[in-house]
């Protein structure tokens, strides 16, 4: 999709020249109509609120457990996984046939996906998840069993590869893509848009057997990770580095370390045996490593204007 140029919105209340066209800005066309943007995001809040009443009377950690026992890890992992890869490609389709929008512009502000941005993203974060697990793995080994066998590991390592991304890539367009940019349209805020989608990111996670193990304050980590995936599609203009993040931690994290009260049961490297608590596991990522993380984005590609990419409003011309 052709976009404006940047002299042709309004940014923070004045006329400014960007060197890149604002993300937000690529969903506005003369033809957008929000009564065909509504239905993915009701559609979705609606599966949220009913998956959370069902999982309600339903004990998440046992029915994973018995779908274990019936099938294996691994076809237990891709009945879990393939939903939302499956909408992934959904998603791209109704963008492209009802919205007439390019998947590039849905992505990045750029002329075409910056895929540098998505490696290096990608290759940060898996390269510090390794170096965390394996120093908690050498101080605490009593806390962890080898859980590794080639055969099963190796179909896994091609399933995780395969479906993982798609997963991942499927909530980055939902709610960092389409929900922000649809949201942002309408509202012509960049702040309106970066709460909603974090609250509601983290909230998805609320039926997670996770939630059920250690209690409603791992939300804290949800939706903290929800800011910080906004933050870096906001400041960065694109979701090149939140789709490389949200990769690599699924991805690495499913490959080296399971337990039996996660969502993701699998044939990793190792099996986590502690007891779950949610304290200074859940403080450290959000109030610690994620601001690290934003300064070595922020240094690496130059960001600036902070308050204005965060808050500013976008006033379009008619």
């Amino acid at each position: 999709m052709q976009t404006n140029s940047p002299k042709h919105f309004i940014y923070g209340g004045y006329f400014k020249i960007h060197e890149l066209n604002m993300f937000i800005e690529q969903a506005k066309k003369e033809n957008f109509r929000f009564l065909s943007y509504l239905p993915i995001p009701v559609f979705f809040l609606t599966l949220m609120v009913a998956n959370y009443i069902m999982a309600a009377d339903v004990d998440t950690d046992e029915a994973i457990h018995q779908s274990i026992a019936a099938i294996g890890e691994n076809l237990t992992f891709v009945m879990l996984i393939i939903p939302l890869s499956v909408a992934c490609l959904f998603l791209w389709g109704w963008v492209k046939i009802i919205h007439h929008q390019s998947i590039t512009s849905l992505t990045t502000s750029r002329p075409k996906v910056d895929w540098g941005r998505i490696f290096f993203s990608f290759g940060l974060w898996a390269g510090l998840s390794v170096a965390m697990t394996l120093a908690v793995y050498f101080s605490s080994p009593e806390n962890f069993k080898i859980n590794f066998q080639l055969g099963p590991f190796l179909t896994f390592f091609i399933l995780a590869i395969i479906l993982i991304p798609l997963q991942t890539s499927f909530e980055e367009y939902l709610f960092r893509g389409y929900m922000m940019q649809g949201i942002g349209v309408v509202t012509r805020s960049r702040l309106i848009p970066l709460l909603i989608t974090s609250i509601m990111f983290g909230l998805m996670h609320i039926a997670n057997p996770e939630v059920g193990k250690m209690g409603y304050v791992i939300l804290i980590y949800y939706i903290g990770t929800g800011f910080f995936l906004g933050i870096i599609t906001l400041m960065d203009e694109g979701l090149e580095l939140a789709l490389g993040f949200h990769a690599a931690n699924n991805l690495v994290g499913a490959l080296l370390v399971t337990s039996d009260w996660t969502a993701f049961q699998t044939h990793s490297i190792l099996k986590d045996m502690s007891e779950p608590t949610a304290g200074f596991d859940v403080i450290l990522p959000v109030f610690v490593i994620f601001p690290i993380l934003l300064y070595i984005f922020s240094k690496k590609y130059q960001w600036k204007n902070w308050k204005e990419k965060l808050t500013g409003k976008i006033v379009f011309e008619k």
